[in-house]
């Protein structure tokens, strides 16, 4: 079967190896590092999925959105790759900069940016021009001047090719088009249905540790983001790939075969 994506989840097809990108978060050098490791062990037939958070925390956000988008041109001329073998997920950073888009729309825009600011937003504005007084300045002045604010911010994006169109991109959740394998940013709440998960996906569930198999017919679920930074398992039922980049840790990938074992590990 071929691969598939709608507005939530990208079908990847199963059979062959999956590489997953652990969270990033604008550590744009060590991302080349990685990509370096990737393409040497890259084999035709290969997928990639980036399991989200590619913004905020590092100095390096725009560098890092230009390193995604240069390797999956590259990706994209190895023979046989399909434009869905390349996958980006969403994950808490890239959730909260679409709601900065949507800050005119708020009851207190003022506290929201602050709790934004605070978890990351404040790099991700900073790589396109922005410090955080600016921000603060612009969302006081109420909700037309907030609009008109985003607009720039926009504008200033569009000055690098490919950063709007990798975020809008962006999916919920990946799995394999036989069911196997289901690739997550930060979690599921195992009492909702995939259709219904909201924003576990992204923010996680404390229910995570206690998931055994299966969850709704998934062998194995591979996540990028660990919220309490407990490192890189792969042996799990629930694997993580998130080594603390951005937090003073690795940057993480790692390989799996179709039934959900790692085959390969990276960490730079």
């Amino acid at each position: 079967m071929g691969c598939a994506t709608n507005e939530r989840f990208v079908t990847l097809r199963s059979g062959g190896r999956i590489w997953a990108v652990g969270a990033i978060h604008g550590e744009a050098e060590r991302l080349a590092e990685l990509h370096a490791a990737i393409e040497e062990r890259f084999r035709s037939g290969d997928r990639i999925v980036y399991l989200g958070n590619y913004l905020g925390l590092g100095t390096a956000v725009a560098a890092t959105l230009d390193e995604l988008v240069a390797f999956r041109s590259a990706l994209l001329a190895v023979p046989h790759m399909n434009v869905c073998d390349v996958a980006y997920l969403r994950g808490s950073q890239e959730e909260m900069w679409q709601k900065l888009f949507q800050l005119h729309l708020s009851v207190e825009p003022a506290s929201v940016l602050r709790w934004m600011l605070e978890r990351g937003v404040r790099e991700t504005l900073a790589a396109y021009g922005w410090d955080a007084g600016d921000a603060e300045g612009r969302v006081s002045n109420g909700a037309q001047e907030i609009a008109r604010w985003t607009n720039e911010i926009r504008a200033r994006m569009s000055l690098h090719p490919g950063h709007q169109e990798l975020l809008g991109s962006v999916r919920q959740a990946a799995f394999t088009d036989d069911g196997a394998l289901l690739f997550v940013n930060a979690g599921v709440d195992p009492t909702r249905p995939i259709d219904a998960q909201r924003d576990a996906f992204w923010w996680g569930s404390e229910q995570l540790e206690a998931l055994t198999p299966p969850f709704a017919g998934f062998k194995k679920i591979i996540r990028g983001h660990d919220p309490s930074q407990g490192g890189v398992s792969l042996d799990d039922y629930v694997a993580t790939v998130d080594g603390g980049a951005g937090y003073g840790g690795s940057l993480a990938a790692a390989c799996f075969d179709s039934e959900g074992r790692a085959l390969d590990r990276i960490e730079v």
